[in-house]
């Protein structure tokens, strides 16, 4: 990915842009053992609120400047709806109704959208290798994240899989929610553009988290018990990891780097999150990872490289057809007598034979 002059600067740049994503991923995993001792929208408070306050201690330290003008709260207000309220309201919710598998299919698809939305407000250039590497990133991430059963059946004449009698059903589970989710996030990475207009783009996202969490904590209080009585010491060391980690650091470095630069390769990465998981689940938690899996995973990283580098594969496939195309134009334009190519070999016998005097 290309990134802007001043965070190429940075120390570690190329590890500091894949941070965000290795650590959600991370995240993803210690919060396993916490969804099923407390409440989604209390969680998704907890993930928002303490973060987007260390994100504004971190600012006052590094001497960052804090929003002044009334467009700028009025930007980080609507970025804390989108990106706060209603992406963490729709994810906590839809975790606790769509299987583990298939919410993180949809809610890693967001690349998409961002693609589409970068494309129509930003002009950006995806080209042939960028919208390739899109597909075999969704094509990844359904692999890793759909049942076996349902990818080997589509590729099988026995009886097909039907969703309708496992927790991927339609009916009961919250598709849907995860979809705004998604859409949710993809509209507030291209949202952070507008705000840095107005506000330097770390403290925005402290406020924003603040702004956006504090609602979720209102409609837990009323809508919600229970909310914290049953986490045990393990619980609430995995909620740190995920708020100061999986949050905080995680997102103040995501939303740094998308306030310039290229959205779609930024967002494509993306795509790594379900991969970490899906590593670090493996070796802290013992999950196996299935064949079709670690295709899905191959996959995913050769989609990153095509999107992030498809502007040199596209600049290179141009120099080979120029090339080709000198060479075909060289080889029409030699010397022809008599309707036929001249032999090179008495071309040179002619030239040494001397010459007859009369």
């Amino acid at each position: 990915m290309q990134m802007n002059e001043r965070a190429s600067k940075l120390p570690f740049a190329p590890l500091l842009l894949i941070a965000p994503f290795f650590l959600w991923g991370t995240a993803m995993v210690a919060m396993k053992q916490v969804i099923p001792h407390t409440t989604p929208l209390f969680m998704a408070g907890v993930r928002l609120v303490p973060a987007g306050v260390l994100i504004l201690i971190a600012t006052a330290f590094m001497g960052r400047p804090q929003p002044k003008s009334w467009a700028a709260w009025l930007w980080i207000a609507l970025f804390a709806l989108v990106d706060g309220t209603l992406f963490q309201g729709f994810l906590a919710e839809g975790l606790v109704r769509t299987g583990a598998g298939l919410g993180s299919v949809m809610i890693d698809s967001q690349p998409l959208a961002v693609a589409l939305m970068s494309l129509w407000l930003f002009q950006e250039h995806i080209g042939l290798w960028g919208w390739l590497g899109l597909a075999l990133g969704v094509t990844g991430i359904s692999l890793i994240g759909l049942p076996d059963e349902l990818i080997l059946s589509l590729f099988s004449s026995s009886t097909p899989y039907s969703p309708l009698s496992t927790p991927y059903s339609l009916l009961e589970s919250g598709e849907w929610l995860m979809l705004l989710a998604a859409l949710s996030m993809a509209v507030g990475t291209v949202l952070i553009r507008y705000v840095c207009r107005y506000a330097d783009p770390v403290s925005a996202t402290g406020w924003h988290m603040i702004i956006g969490g504090l609602p979720l904590w209102g409609i837990s209080f009323f809508s919600e018990s229970q909310q914290w009585q049953n986490l045990v010491v393990s619980d609430w060391m995995a909620l740190l990891y995920a708020t100061v980690f999986g949050s905080a650091i995680a997102y103040g470095l995501f939303f740094y780097f998308a306030s310039s630069g290229s959205l779609t390769s930024l967002s494509s990465l993306t795509f790594l999150t379900p991969v970490f998981a899906l590593l670090f689940g493996n070796l802290l938690l013992n999950e196996v990872l299935s064949p079709v899996q670690w295709v899905g995973v191959c996959l995913t990283l050769v989609s990153i490289y095509l999107i992030n580098q498809r502007d040199t594969l596209a600049r290179t496939n141009q120099k080979v057809a120029v090339a080709e195309q000198n060479n075909t134009h060289s080889e029409r334009s030699l010397p022809e007598a008599s309707g036929k190519k001249l032999n090179p070999v008495s071309l040179s016998i002619r030239k040494s034979e001397p010459e007859i005097m009369p």
